[in-house]
């Protein structure tokens, strides 16, 4: 049997969202407990050639809210990019949650074969919804959401495995 496009969807970058403001609510907590300037965390990088930890929140925000939109086939929110700070973060999250919990299961369910075309400057890709879900959306959003967490334990925040998992 095949997982519904909703449950393989929503409910999985939900869950992952609410993690990683977890994840995030430890770092500033550490920042406060060692005096460590939150700007820290926020321009911190696992590499020079990589995002830093805020761009890396903003995208896995885009990448939630763009497959949602897309799946569900409803306009998709265009924020700002603007976040300097962990409650502005804690912000772009709440957004985020609240504009995936506006797409209901029967905008979802049915999208395996629409058409999703993503133009780039460089390039346009097209997908079925069903590889767009499975081979785009979900491995971004799980790229960025892993780098977050990796970039905040690199920088000593006391998370594991269980913060980045949660409930199951």
């Amino acid at each position: 049997m095949n997982t519904p496009m909703y449950d393989a969807s929503i409910p999985v970058m939900l869950h992952m969202l609410a993690n990683l403001k977890k994840i995030l609510a430890k770092a500033e907590r550490h920042a406060a407990r060692n005096k460590i300037d939150p700007g820290v965390f926020m321009n911190a990088r696992l590499a020079p050639d990589m995002y830093p930890l805020t761009r890396q929140i903003q995208i896995a925000s885009d990448t939630a809210k763009g497959c949602a939109g897309r799946l569900a086939d409803k306009k998709i929110p265009v924020y700002k990019d603007n976040e300097k700070s962990f409650k502005d973060l804690y912000k772009r999250i709440d957004k985020t949650v609240a504009f995936l919990k506006t797409c209901k299961p029967h905008a979802i369910n049915g999208s395996e074969d629409r058409t999703i075309v993503m133009q780039f400057p460089s390039m346009t890709l097209k997908f079925s919804g069903m590889d767009y879900l499975h081979r785009f959306a979900l491995p971004n959003f799980y790229f960025h959401v892993t780098t977050a967490y990796a970039i905040l334990r690199h920088n000593g925040v006391n998370i594991g495995k269980r913060d980045f998992i949660g409930r199951v």
